[in-house]
């Protein structure tokens, strides 16, 4: 027999404030995301017949509402049973996973989790960082973004926005020296670098981020598509290039007299010079390059020394560890040396021309690549030279001091640095995916 519950009165409780809906615009790639393959078969196309008729089969996607009040977070890692592990070790990992869930959905529901809001389309819109490093350093250290800093990245909250990164190696640094080694010209000229950046992102990126394991040498693409790229940019990608002193310079300018490929270029202390200026202290650089040592007897030596280094004392020590495991190549006549001679250091340090170039080319870069300039007080060349060249743009710009560095922040901070990276990623380009 069906019974009903009684009127009962609801006891006096604390609100939990409902938010309101997020409310839902139009995708503005709608046109453009692509229909994936269902995951399954075809399935028969008859459904069911009864006396009034046929129903048929057929299946349908439609974009889920744009965009997502959830933002794109890593999925946690769950642990996983291990035979012979007692279960209780295993209980209290599930449980600190747990505590970790629950603070976050706290922090979403007071929207205090940060990351934006999803935005995912049905084609991705690629998010690709470039790190071009400073003069005389392996990428290697730049992808200090590939142990502590750039780990640090992929780790936070916009960590799953990254879908690709490229560390770049000029002809005559890290392993490029070597294999270069024979064909390295007594003269060096930073445009070349800016050139050689640019005829990678225009003819040798591939079309589409790869999930298998790319030839050791890339293909060039066809001239309509580097054509393409030049009048319109990528077709599903954003550029984003982290460059660094040398590397900040040189990329920018190839983003000059191709800006279409480039969304946003952040500026680690650029070597961006005004024009005579300061040509003592690039000298004198220059010279202390030429006149470093480049051998020693073992990395361990090596490390050794370095750490009593006023020069690198300052450094991270996972960064500096990585400049020992990735700046120094086994010596034939023993010990080890650096993969880039001092004389190849040096020659890039004297061909400063082109860092007065920029300088002065600045207010002429294109106004809808966004820039961010991550800077020491001090700055490339001091205080006030900081101060005036952060600004020589104005337009689409925004700086931030990192007053516990020098110059060499990538190598000094990385962490700081990739937080700050993180932070600009996700206010500028929030997430770049959609549900279907």
């Amino acid at each position: 027999m069906a019974t009903t519950i009684p009127y009962t009165p609801s006891p006096e409780w604390k609100s939990v404030n409902p938010r309101k809906l997020l409310p839902i615009h139009v995708h503005p790639n709608l046109q453009n995301i692509e229909t994936p393959p269902l995951p399954f078969p075809a399935r028969p196309p008859v459904f069911h017949t009864t006396h009034a008729g046929t129903y048929l089969r057929s299946t349908h996607l439609v974009p889920a509402a744009f965009p997502r009040l959830v933002p794109d977070i890593p999925l946690p890692e769950i642990p996983q049973y291990t035979p012979g592990r007692p279960a209780a070790e295993r209980l209290k990992d599930l449980e600190a996973v747990m505590r970790e869930l629950v603070e976050k959905q706290h922090k979403l529901t007071q929207g205090m989790l940060g990351g934006g809001h999803s935005v995912k389309p049905g084609t991705r819109l690629v998010i690709a960082l470039f790190l071009a490093h400073a003069g005389g350093f392996p990428k290697e250290d730049v992808r200090s973004y590939g142990k502590r800093c750039f780990r640090s990245l992929l780790d936070s909250p916009a960590g799953y926005m990254v879908d690709e990164v490229w560390a770049w190696d000029p002809v005559q640094h890290g392993d490029s020296a070597l294999i270069n080694a024979h064909n390295l010209s007594g003269i060096f000229e930073w445009l070349d670098n800016s050139r050689d950046i640019a005829n990678f992102l225009l003819s040798y990126l591939p079309e589409d981020v790869e999930t298998e394991a790319l030839p050791t040498r890339l293909k060039r693409l066809p001239e309509s598509t580097s054509e393409a790229r030049k009048e319109h940019g990528y077709c599903a990608r954003k550029m984003v290039v982290v460059g660094h002193c040398f590397g900040g310079c040189t990329s920018l300018r190839a983003a000059m007299d191709f800006p279409k490929l480039f969304s946003s270029v952040i500026l680690v202390d650029p070597a961006m010079v005004q024009p005579y200026t300061s040509i003592r202290d690039c000298n004198d650089i220059a010279l202390a390059s030429f006149s470093r040592r480049s051998r020693w007897a073992s990395r361990e030596d090596a490390l050794r020394l370095f750490k009593k280094s006023p020069f690198f004392r300052t450094w991270n020590p996972e960064v500096l560890q990585l400049y020992i495991d990735h700046a120094l190549i086994d010596d034939s006549n023993g010990g080890v040396k650096l993969k880039m001679s001092s004389v190849h250091e040096g020659l890039c340090l004297v061909g400063y021309m082109a860092s007065w170039e920029m300088w002065e080319l600045l207010d002429k870069v294109d106004e809808a690549i966004t820039l961010r300039w991550v800077v020491p007080k001090e700055g490339y060349m001091g205080e006030e030279a900081t101060r005036v060249r952060v600004w020589r743009r104005p337009a689409n710009s925004s700086n931030v001091i990192f007053h516990f560095s020098g110059h060499l922040i990538v190598q000094e901070a990385p962490v700081e640095l990739a937080q700050e990276v993180s932070r600009f990623l996700l206010r500028n380009y929030g997430s770049t995916k959609a549900h279907l």
